[in-house]
């Protein structure tokens, strides 16, 4: 018999560009005709054809046992809505081949930003808390392909028996 999974609480904390700068990029809104600088999206999608969707994810809750990376290119993921939501993250290291679990750090997101995923970084989400028969539309910007070619994930369940739930 297996035994229950151990279940980790991640403290989330509030997005801001300082402490989420290891994982990647938080997105404000500028006003029209500001140039281009290091406040923009720093975007790594040379290696396919961009792919911008709107996906319409329905999961409640915070809890989750995989995390995905990809390596070819950068991701970019906001709420439609203005409905805040959160997402863990574990900073990318192409060297090895999962993530590490003492980096692990999850955060809150408002609705008014979104995120830039640096190539690599290791996530978890969008996670919300809303009732079951409600959703959230994301906005989305990845490679045509990244579901196919470029999504290796790592179950936390299978490799340690260990769940997570950011709190």
């Amino acid at each position: 018999m297996n035994a229950l999974p151990t279940i980790q609480q991640l403290q989330s904390q509030l997005i801001t560009p300082e402490n989420f700068q290891p994982y990647g990029q938080v997105i404000y809104a500028s006003v029209d005709g500001k140039n281009f600088d290091q406040e923009d999206a720093q975007l790594n999608l040379q290696n396919g054809i961009p792919r911008f969707y709107i996906m319409r994810l329905h999961e409640k809750g915070r809890q989750f046992h995989s995390i995905t990376r990809h390596i070819k290119c950068t991701q970019c993921l906001g709420s439609l809505d203005g409905k805040e939501w959160f997402m863990a993250v574990c900073p990318p290291d192409n060297e090895i081949d999962e993530p590490v679990l003492s980096k692990i750090a999850a955060f809150r997101i408002p609705g008014n930003c979104f995120i830039k995923l640096e190539t690599g970084t290791w996530h978890a989400g969008p996670y919300f808390d809303h009732e079951s028969d409600e959703f959230i539309d994301f906005y989305n910007l990845e490679l045509s392909d990244t579901n196919v070619e470029d999504h290796f994930t790592h179950n936390f369940l299978k490799s340690h028996n260990l769940s997570f739930e950011m709190i």
